[in-house]
C-alpha cells in the first residue's frame, strides 16, 4: 500500500496531521490531534524517499520499538505508532520548551547552573538505563526540561534495548552517533554498556563550563579514533578557576576506560548534586594531558585480545532453550498475549540462544463437520500463521529462531503436551484468563498443561485492569454459556 500523503488537515489512525514542526536528517516533525487526547502531540515521520541514508530508516524502527516500551518523566509519552506497510509514524507528548542546543551560544555557563544541569540529565540516565536502555546520542539537540525541571531526553533510534534486537549493530559496520559525544568504546563496536552514555554527558559537561569540545569537531572515523589513547586537556589547563571537584567529575566521565568512569548514572547524579563530598584524585588537581608514553602505551596495547574461556556446554545448553508459547488468537485476547509477551521477553532475554515456538490450537468439533474456512472465506489455519507471525514480531529474532505452528486437534490441552514432548520442549509459557466462564464449564487448559507437561510451564494472567475491562462483558457472555458448552469455540 502507497503511504499517505503528509500534509495538514490529513488524518492518519484517528490522528489529524497540523503544521510541520521540524524536517531533520532522519525525520520530519508534525504537530496532531486526537479527539481522545488533551496532551499536545508530535508525529515523527522518518524520511523514506529515493537517495536517503538507509540508516534513518533502520534507526526508526529503534526507536518505535524502544519508545513504546519506556514511561516516566524523563522520556516524552508514546500514543501510538504506524508501520512501513502505510505510513510509518511515532506519536509522543511534546515536550513545551527548547532543547539545550538552543543555548550554545551562552557557552562557557557559569559552574553552578552547568553542575544543576548536569545532575537532571545524570538522574534522568539513570531512569532509562533501570529501562534497560542506552541512549547513545547524549547531546544537547536531545535534552528538554519539563516546567518541573525533569530532564527529558528524546531521540532514541541510536539507542540499545537489552531485550531488544540491536538493529543498526546488526546490519551497519560502522558506529552512528554524534561524532564528538561519541564513547571511545563505541568505536570498537560495544553498544551494550550503560557508560558509554556518562561518557558523552562528560563531554557536555566539557562543552557548557569551558565553551570548547574536549575532543574537538572532528568527523572523520580516524580522529575520532584518538579519543582511544589520547585524554583531553583537563578542563584547568583552560580555566584556571576550574573548581578542582568538578573537574573530577568531568574527567571521570571522559576516562577512555569504561571501568574507571562512574560505575552508574545514579552515583554521577550524587556527586553532582553533593560537590562538597566529592572524592578528589589526582585527576582534580591535573594541569597536563597524560605524556606521549602513556598515549603511546595506551595504543600499543589496544589491539591486545584477551584469552578466551574454555567452552561450558552446560552453560550452553542452558542459554539455548527451546521456549513454546501457547497463545489464543481468538477475538478478547489481547490483554492475555500482551502480558504472554512480556514474560517471554523476560525468558528470552536471559537466554540469548533461545529458540521460540508460538503454537495456536486449532479446536476440532467431535461431531460437527470443520470447516477450513471462516465466515469471510479466509483459510482459517494460514490465518492463524499470519497472526502467530505478528504477534512474535516484536521480537525481531533472526531467521531460524523462531517458528510457528497450529496444531488442529480436538483436545487443546492433549495437543500441547504432546507438541511439548515431541520436540523436547524446554519451557512452556500459556496464558489463563482471570475469569472464564468456559474454564470454569470445561475444565482449564492451563492447569492441565502445569499438571503434565514434561518441563517448566510458566501460567500468565492478565492484570487486574485488563480483567476489570473484561467484567463489562460478563453477563453476555452468560447469555451465551448454552451455547459455548455445546459447540466449543474453534480457538484454543
Amino acid at each position: 500500500m502507497a503511504a499517505l500523503a503528509m500534509q495538514a488537515g490529513a488524518e492518519i489512525d484517528g490522528f489529524t496531521i497540523g503544521e510541520r514542526v521540524h524536517r531533520g536528517g532522519m525525520a520530519t516533525l508534525w504537530s496532531v490531534t486526537h479527539p481522545g487526547i488533551t496532551v499536545p502531540l508530535l508525529m515523527k515521520v522518518p524520511l523514506t524517499s529515493e537517495g536517503e541514508d538507509p540508516a534513518a530508516i533502520v534507526s526508526f524502527e529503534m526507536e518505535q520499538m524502544i519508545l513504546p516500551r519506556l514511561s516516566g518523566p524523563h522520556v516524552p509519552a508514546c500514543f501510538g505508532t504506524g508501520d512501513f506497510e502505510r505510513q510509518a509514524y511515532v506519536v509522543m507528548e511534546r515536550i513545551p520548551g527548547q532543547t539545550l542546543y538552543k543555548r550554545l551560544g551562552e557557552l562557557p555557563m557559569p559552574y553552578e547552573e552547568v553542575r544543576v544541569i548536569g545532575g537532571k540529565v545524570a538522574t534522568a540516565l539513570a531512569s532509562l538505563h533501570r529501562q534497560n536502555v542506552i541512549h547513545h546520542d547524549i547531546k544537547p539537540s536531545s535534552i528538554m526540561f519539563r516546567e518541573r525541571g525533569e530532564a527529558v531526553l528524546i531521540d532514541f533510534g541510536l539507542s540499545h534495548h537489552r531485550h531488544l534486537p540491536d538493529l543498526l549493530q546488526e546490519e551497519f559496520r560502522l558506529p552512528y552517533g554524534t561524532a564528538p559525544y561519541m564513547a571511545p568504546e563505541r568505536l570498537l563496536g560495544v553498544r551494550d554498556d550503560p557508560r558509554s552514555d556518562l561518557f558523552s554527558l562528560g563531554v557536555l559537561l566539557y562543552f557548557f563550563t569551558t565553551g570548547v569540545r574536549p575532543f574537538g569537531e572532528t568527523e572523520s572515523l580516524r580522529g575520532m579514533r584518538r579519543r582511544l589513547w589520547r585524554d583531553p586537556y583537563p578542563p584547568r589547563e583552560l580555566k584556571p578557576d576550574y573548581p578542582p571537584w568538578l573537574q573530577e567529575i568531568v574527567l571521570r566521565c571522559l576516562e577512555i576506560d569504561p571501568a574507571a568512569r562512574y560505575p552508574t548514572a545514579a552515583q554521577l547524579a550524587f556527586d553532582l548534586g553533593h560537590p562538597d563530598q566529592v572524592k578528589l584524585t589526582a585527576r582534580a588537581q591535573r594541569l597536563r594531558r597524560d605524556p606521549l608514553s602513556t598515549v603511546w602505551r595506551r595504543r600499543f596495547n589496544l589491539g591486545a585480545v584477551p584469552p578466551r574461556p574454555k567452552s561450558d556446554v552446560a552453560a550452553q545448553l542452558a542459554s539455548s532453550p527451546i521456549v513454546a508459547v501457547a497463545l489464543d488468537i481468538g477475538e478478547g485476547a489481547e490483554a492475555l498475549n500482551d502480558t504472554i509477551r512480556v514474560t517471554a521477553e523476560r525468558v528470552l532475554s536471559t537466554s540469548p540462544s533461545a529458540r521460540l515456538a508460538c503454537v495456536n490450537v486449532l479446536k476440532l468439533n467431535r461431531l460437527a463437520i470443520d470447516r477450513t474456512h471462516d465466515e469471510q472465506g479466509q483459510n482459517k489455519h494460514v490465518d492463524r500463521l499470519v497472526a502467530l507471525q505478528h504477534w512474535a514480531r516484536p521480537f525481531g529474532l533472526e531467521e531460524g529462531r523462531l517458528t510457528v505452528h497450529v496444531l488442529e486437534a480436538i483436545d487443546p490441552a492433549a495437543a500441547i503436551l504432546e507438541f511439548a514432548a515431541v520436540n523436547l520442549v524446554d519451557h512452556i509459557i500459556i496464558g489463563a484468563r482471570q475469569n472464564s466462564l468456559r474454564r470454569a464449564l470445561l475444565g482449564s487448559v492451563s492447569a492441565r498443561v502445569a499438571g503434565e507437561a514434561p518441563c517448566t510451564v510458566t501460567v500468565v494472567r492478565p492484570s487486574r485492569l485488563a480483567s476489570q475491562a473484561d467484567d463489562g462483558e460478563s453477563d453476555e457472555a452468560a447469555e451465551q454459556a448454552a451455547n459455548a458448552a455445546a459447540t466449543p469455540p474453534a480457538l484454543f
